[in-house]
């Protein structure tokens, strides 16, 4: 068995968007007529330009060979140009295409890809959500108030959910870290306390953050928002930084989470070295894919730490998710995107069921992908799929913040 083709489809999910502005699918075809599904995530060029970077990889590192040969393509791929460093782009390339080697693989050895990666350890695997608009929320005015947060809050809690995320601290920029105004820290700690209030012990308040803050204003937010007891502390400073996100954690009770910009062993050893974190956020179209994710996995067990894969993408890399989280000891939860068009670009064959994810028994990664679906919905749009804020932050007034990809009417 063969790999032999390769088909790309960026596809857009209709309004509102969540899960990104865009995301980029990978179906390999084997000689004998085998068919893997995956899904890229990495996002520092437009799709057109990623699109070029997939097709190179493929071409160069794994058109004609055995899909079983994960390890040896890596090297190929990780070693590229003289390189042997993680390189983001061509890195979110080959995690798409590794993914769709596993459903490959799990059809021709008729068993679910986590049976591949030593067998099921999570009979379940516990669920999270961010707080998105309800249907009578203003969307517009919803990332600014803590008592729509809290309304969502129940209604995630009354589904199932036992751990919410939310991240009102401001928004992040192509600046530096920085200081957060106090119009921002107030308006964390009202998140906090309303949501707190709302939902009592029933849930885990999970804080995200996207590397916005210098250290000392990390610092300062964390000891704002210690008192609601908040799971995790989200990529607190940026994450290429391991030691000054060490000095966060050493200065706060609450762990401090990170992952979701880092790619391959190389990235998350330092953060563990030196410890940045607790609770290792991979994203598998971006991380490398699924065998270096669980290499990853098992360093972190070393250090004691925790894995809760990272999910701001489409329902393929969902799948990656559950299949390596079903086999992992160390696991603390799953980012899941609950919506109509998620669910039916896989035939709703992967859900959620009060707050939990039953790993499937089919074969590969357990998914059938409507194509029709994914291809009648492209891409025709100029941003990226995620975005950094270009002005920089206000302390005269609150800061508004719609996310790295706020939503089009359409």
């Amino acid at each position: 068995m063969k790999l032999q083709d390769l088909d790309i489809i960026v596809t857009a999910p209709p309004a509102p968007g969540w899960g990104g502005r865009y995301w980029i699918l990978v179906k390999l075809t084997t000689d004998d007529g085998l068919v893997g599904w995956g899904e890229c995530y990495a996002a520092s060029v437009g799709p057109d330009a990623m699109r070029s970077v997939i097709e190179d990889v493929f071409e160069r590192h794994m058109r004609n060979e055995d899909p079983a040969n994960i390890e040896l393509m890596f090297r190929r791929v990780y070693s590229a140009g003289f390189s042997q460093r993680p390189d983001l782009t061509v890195m979110g390339a080959w995690s798409g295409l590794e993914i769709a080697c596993w459903d490959i693989l799990g059809k021709a050895r008729d068993c679910p890809t986590w049976a591949l990666l030593g067998g099921k350890v999570n009979d379940r695997i516990r669920a999270y959500t961010y707080l998105y608009p309800l249907e009578t929320h203003n969307i517009a005015e919803f990332w600014s108030s803590p008592e729509m947060a809290a309304e969502a809050a129940i209604d995630a809690v009354e589904r199932g959910y036992t751990a919410i995320k939310f991240d009102p601290a401001g928004p992040y920029t192509i600046r530096s870290g920085h200081q957060p105004s106090m119009h921002d820290i107030s308006l964390s700690v009202a998140f906090c306390k309303a949501i707190r209030d709302a939902v009592g012990d029933r849930a885990d308040l999970l804080f995200g953050t996207h590397g916005q803050f210098s250290t000392g204003g990390a610092i300062r937010m964390a000891k704002a928002i210690e008192p609601y007891q908040p799971l995790w502390f989200e990529e607190p400073i940026p994450p290429d930084n391991a030691a000054q996100m060490a000095r966060v954690a050493a200065a706060t009770s609450i762990p401090i989470a990170t992952g979701e910009r880092l790619t391959t062993k190389a990235e998350f050893a330092p953060v563990l070295r030196q410890g940045a974190a607790t609770i290792l956020q991979p994203a598998l179209g971006r991380a490398g894919g699924i065998w270096e994710t669980k290499k990853i996995a098992a360093m972190a067990e070393v250090y004691n730490a925790q894995i809760a894969p990272h999910l701001y993408a489409g329902p393929i890399e969902w799948a990656a998710n559950i299949a390596l989280a079903t086999s992992l000891p160390n696991l603390l939860m799953a980012e899941t995107i609950e919506t109509d068009f998620h669910s039916a670009l896989i035939r709703n064959t992967l859900c959620v069921e009060g707050g939990y994810i039953i790993p499937s028994n089919a074969v590969g990664l357990g998914i059938d992908v409507d194509e029709k679906l994914a291809r009648d919905h492209p891409y025709l749009d100029q941003g990226l799929h995620l975005e950094m804020q270009a002005s920089e932050i206000r302390y005269d007034a609150p800061n508004a913040f719609e996310g790295g990809a706020p939503p089009k009417t359409r």
